[in-house]
């Protein structure tokens, strides 16, 4: 049974139960995956008090050309939700673009184009 190519579910459970699996190594069958979100567990959790709640304010605020805001990602909303990496990075509003804002982040030594919706952006006084 180890030596097939191909595993059907049934083969897969009656391998795992077996003596042999531990011998045989568990990370040969498990592939790394490679979405958008991958890896986002910690970052995109919220906690207690901030389950099941709609941040309105943050989601309704208006923002200017020159404004600064830093990047919250809130993980109920899909929708214009920047990639992980510039989770807690503070940028400057560009401009608007639909229902997003254009943010110019600094990444290293370059300057980077972040386009966010309002939920996932936090004003700076």
């Amino acid at each position: 049974m180890i030596n097939e190519i191909f595993f059907t579910s049934e083969s897969l459970r009656m391998l795992h139960r077996s003596p042999e699996f531990a011998k045989w190594g568990h990370d040969t069958l498990v592939t790394r995956t490679k979405g958008t979100r991958q890896g986002t567990r910690s970052i995109l959790r919220k906690g207690k008090r901030e389950r099941r709640r709609l941040f309105i304010g943050r989601s309704m605020h208006s923002y200017e050309e020159g404004d600064k805001v830093a990047i919250v990602l809130d993980g109920a909303q899909q929708k214009g939700m920047p990639h992980r990496r510039f989770q807690g990075r503070t940028g400057v509003i560009e401009s608007s673009q639909g229902r997003a804002y254009v943010v110019k982040v600094a990444d290293g030594n370059m300057m980077k184009t972040v386009i966010a919706r309002p939920e996932h952006l936090k004003p700076i006084d």
